[in-house]
């Protein structure tokens, strides 16, 4: 007599499906449940990719090559950034080809293929140390603006990408300066001021007439950060010189953040001539702050008279006491003359105290 077979549990029935493929080494999982945990290593693949790319450091020279040109097809675009800076920092100028191609191919949908510009950024960076001469290259990037989602609105995420390829096109020779200066003056008018302050040094690379009337005029207009400002006078002063430092100071009237750029502008060119200017400049400003970043150029200066000048603010235990000890402690000054203001101070409890909070790590 025919008998309904027992009704087999669903791990019973699991067991005696057979196999159609054999288990992975070392699991219990037969493979074709593999689709289920592929999504899981997709962290550890990309790790375990980078740890390999490190490792590239400590190989041969001959066999980095082919390991970086495959990095650089890859879609995932930190891994391609990561063998963009590898390539740079071996030399490996062979691999211009493929960086070309990889460049190219991040411009397509890029928000999705390059969020945050990590490849391009990168690539352009090597190409630039490649000295890589096709000025539409970077003219492609300084052109690109890259709306990426943040919150309450979209954000453009590729002002590094146009600054570095703005300072690498400078190294073009088919240009003229001429022709150099009309594609940088257009990011003067750049909405991120970072692109606005490396366009200046750019223009300043160009080491023409021409480009400091531009930094020049763009120093007048006034209508920009510090930070740019501030590009703009140290350019003017490293391209003409001291005979500048007369133009450079009429910026010190505002006693703002602006003039805060041009004080330190004047710093920089170790002369005796700024440290006139700036002293001059400190009998007139009445603000605390202002005084402050006086005192620090000053004391940038470099000049022997500098330094005496601010210890004898030390010495005679005057307002700006506290000011010149921190104008010299923030110099890196030397051992001898760390020295020397410690002897200076030490019978001045209050200018000790200020001295040991500021010499502490």
């Amino acid at each position: 007599m025919w008998r309904q077979p027992p009704r087999l549990s669903r791990q019973a029935k699991r067991a005696a499906r057979p196999h159609s493929q054999p288990c992975d080494s070392g699991s219990i999982f037969p493979r074709r449940h593999s689709r289920y945990t592929s999504l899981m290593p997709g962290k550890r693949a990309f790790e375990a990719q980078i740890a390999a790319l490190d490792t590239l450091r400590e190989a041969p020279q001959d066999s980095r090559t082919e390991p970086l040109r495959k990095a650089l097809t890859e879609r995932n675009n930190f891994i391609v950034a990561k063998a963009a800076d590898l390539a740079r920092e071996f030399g490996l100028t062979a691999l211009t080809p493929d960086l070309l191609k990889s460049f190219d191919r991040f411009f397509e949908n890029p928000e999705k293929s390059d969020p945050q510009c990590w490849a391009k950024n990168a690539i352009s960076r090597t190409l630039a140390a490649f000295e890589v001469q096709d000025p539409e290259i970077f003219l492609r990037g300084m052109r690109h603006i890259q709306l990426e989602a943040v919150w309450g609105g979209r954000s453009d995420t590729a002002g590094t990408l146009r600054a570095t390829c703005a300072l690498a096109l400078v190294q073009c020779r088919r240009l003229t300066n001429d022709e150099l200066l009309a594609h940088l003056i257009d990011l003067f008018a750049d909405t991120e001021k970072t692109v606005r302050a490396e366009v200046a040094r750019a223009i300043e690379q160009v080491g023409s007439p021409s480009a400091s009337l531009l930094l020049r005029l763009r120093a007048t207009l006034a209508h920009d950060e510090p930070e740019v400002l501030g590009a703009c006078y140290g350019g003017i002063l490293r391209l003409e010189g001291v005979s500048a430092i007369p133009w450079v100071s009429r910026f010190l009237i505002g006693g703002d953040d602006a003039a805060g750029e041009a004080a330190l502008a004047l710093a920089g060119t170790h002369s005796p001539q700024a440290l006139d200017i700036l002293q001059k400049s400190l009998d007139a400003a009445p603000d605390p702050w202002f005084r402050s970043v006086l005192l620090s150029a000053i004391a940038l200066t470099r000049q022997d008279a500098a330094l005496e000048f601010l210890l004898d603010l030390v010495k005679s235990e005057s307002f700006d006491a506290e000011r010149a000890i921190e104008a010299i402690v923030r110099s890196m000054p030397s051992p001898g003359i760390m020295q020397r203001l410690e002897n200076m101070v030490a019978p001045q409890p209050r200018l000790a105290r200020a001295l040991s909070a500021l010499a502490k790590p």
